[in-house]
């Protein structure tokens, strides 16, 4: 598979990277996880908006081609050299350009996009519940950073590893009230009656972009913000999970409780018609 470094497109199985690199010693740099179908970049513009201003929090020192349109460009152009525009998973990994230690000494941004097919079933609703637990051994501080898809990814990495050993499809981090941030891939939403909720930034989720989606749609469902507990996961109707690659997946089990997903369908099949 070939790939996209600074925007050149290049063999995927060159060495491009150093060991000073920022990213590799630090987690110094931000990413991207998006969809593209039949040629077209779902979600583009929440996609470069949320990587604009993560850039921004970084304080990198941001070129004025760095817009859309460019990455968007590059995107499909890498899509279709892999032959893979009628489905397919894209990163987009921005980091510090340079050396030095903690302190950096450049700002300007380095970048690196990776495409892979996707399958067909990637639309549908998930046939099985996810079966959802807690991770115990980390917390989400609830700042700025927090928000981000950051390099750095260890809790997320160390989650997933945890819900492997346990059986699990997926673990809950929660921050430190002891309440729902996110998952290792995923923003939760629980629904309670006729409400749909998600919790706001400042519980420390990150700014994912199909949350972002929902909470601006104008569907039947009404989609609010509110810090979740855990109670409030266990004593739900209804509970799910979203992000770019797989829209919604409905959890079928956590902690004892076991839900449905008559509402959750619905959503995903007005998500799926807005959207395609």
């Amino acid at each position: 598979m070939q790939l996209c470094y600074n925007g050149k497109i290049m063999a995927g199985d060159k060495p491009l990277l150093t060991v000073d690199n920022r990213s590799f010693r630090y987690g110094d740099g931000c990413f991207e996880t998006m969809k593209v179908y039949q040629g077209q970049l779902l979600l583009a513009d929440l996609h470069f908006e949320r990587l604009i201003a993560s850039m921004h929090i970084l304080h990198f020192h941001i070129p004025a081609h760095f817009t859309k349109e460019y990455f968007t460009g590059l995107i499909l152009e890498l899509c279709r050299e892999n032959g893979v525009s009628q489905l397919a998973r894209v990163r987009l990994t921005v980091w510090r350009s340079g050396t030095g230690f903690y302190d950096p000494v450049d700002h300007r941004p380095e970048f690196l996009i990776q495409c892979w097919r996707l399958p067909r079933h990637i639309f549908e609703l998930n046939d099985v519940g996810v079966t959802l637990g807690v991770f115990p051994d980390a917390v989400k501080s609830s700042d700025k950073l927090s928000a981000l898809k950051s390099n750095n990814c260890l809790p997320y990495v160390l989650g997933a590893l945890y819900a492997k050993e346990h059986q699990l499809s997926e673990v809950l981090l929660l921050n430190q009230y002891g309440r729902a941030a996110d998952t290792t891939i995923a923003n939760i939403f629980i629904i309670d009656g006729k409400r749909v909720i998600t919790p706001p930034k400042t519980e420390g989720c990150v700014c994912g972009v199909m949350r972002k989606h929902l909470l601006q749609s104008d569907f039947p469902f009404k989609v609010e913000e509110q810090p979740l507990t855990l109670r409030d996961i266990e004593q739900a109707d209804e509970v799910f999970l979203t992000n770019a690659i797989y829209g919604i997946r409905w959890v079928g089990q956590f902690r004892g409780t076991s839900y449905g997903n008559a509402n959750t369908a619905i959503l995903h099949e007005l998500l799926h018609e807005a959207m395609l």
